[in-house]
């Protein structure tokens, strides 16, 4: 039986960061440590480090000191792939101890030009990862298909650079998560997994929603399987619930109706439906940051026993 480290990532609980008084990454690491995982992953991505919750060395060897207190392994995610980004993260990652540096790629520009760039930001970056001994991961974040992903690990081949696959960011360039997968499987080494359901708008534009995990369209259980079977071993438990996000352009080639881009997958609880969330944001934010944990805990669950389901192992703390 294959053993899987289950990760939280923050992002699971952005608006109790956001709307939860006293919430912080602090917080964020008791409950991790409380629910049975063997890491964390932090988004840094915005004003104060993010869900990092400080930018000071000190605030950050006191993150350092709580993970260990909580015997928690630790990634980070950011975004942008420039020289003067990779030097501010990796002070970061240096002080915490982390594994691994998630991040995509901020260039404007065509398919075609944004590969090119981004194949020399990584080439250029992959000695500096080496000789920290973190490993660089490119995500599929809503803006490359599978095959243009990899197009750029081909392109680098050099450590310790890989690729992070992302369930469902596939949609937003109209791709089936199972072409994107077809095509990244050899260079994936972490993976964020959450569920999406899809609507068609009146005016014709497909939005992606965030759902509890198992209550989408993507087809959790045979992604799992297969990456479980190439030997990944660590799972980023992503919760999207609340998620919002249109098809930004169909290159992938898929189709209304065809695959995951068919709507919902089963009806969902009035309760959970997450297009009333800007709503409660606006009107009663504390009912949205409940939603939110009730969200986590079904993602949870549903994820322990799906694993064991395909015959992969969760290690124990």
């Amino acid at each position: 039986m294959s053993k899987v480290d289950l990760f939280l990532q923050s992002y699971c609980y952005r608006h109790h960061y956001l709307h939860q008084p006293g919430y912080d990454v602090f917080a964020f690491l008791d409950r991790a440590a409380a629910d049975g995982y063997t890491g964390v992953s932090i988004n840094l991505n915005g004003p104060n480090y993010r869900q990092l919750s400080g930018t000071s060395p000190d605030h950050i060897r006191r993150v350092r000191n709580r993970l260990e207190a909580n015997q928690l392994r630790c990634d980070l995610e950011s975004s942008g792939t420039e020289a003067a980004h990779f030097t501010a993260m990796l002070q970061v990652c240096d002080i915490l101890g982390v594994e691994q540096l998630r991040t995509y790629m901020r260039h404007a520009g065509s398919p075609q030009e944004t590969v090119r760039q981004t194949i020399a930001d990584l080439r250029a970056a992959a000695p500096r990862f080496k000789a920290a001994g973190v490993a660089l991961l490119l995500e599929n974040h809503e803006d490359f298909t599978g095959a243009e992903m990899a197009e750029i690990m081909r392109g680098v081949d050099r450590e310790p650079v890989g690729a992070l696959f992302d369930y469902g960011n596939s949609m937003m360039v109209a791709e089936q998560p199972e072409t994107a997968l077809d095509a990244m499987l050899p260079f994936i080494r972490s993976v964020h997994l959450k569920d999406h359901a899809c609507r068609r708008r009146p005016d014709g534009t497909v939005e992606i929603l965030g759902v509890p995990i198992g209550s989408g369209v993507l087809p959790i259980a045979e992604l799992t399987r297969r990456l479980v079977a190439n030997g990944l071993d660590r799972i980023l438990l992503s919760n999207v619930w609340a998620y919002r996000c249109p098809v930004r352009d169909w290159r992938g080639g898929a189709k209304w109706g065809e695959g995951v881009f068919r709507g919902a997958a089963r009806a969902l609880d009035p309760v959970m439906r997450p297009w009333d969330a800007p709503d409660w944001e606006k009107a009663d934010p504390a009912h949205l940051v409940a939603r939110e944990e009730e969200a986590v805990r079904w993602a949870q669950t549903w994820l322990r026993n799906t694993l064991k389901e395909i015959g992969a192992e969760v290690v124990q703390r």
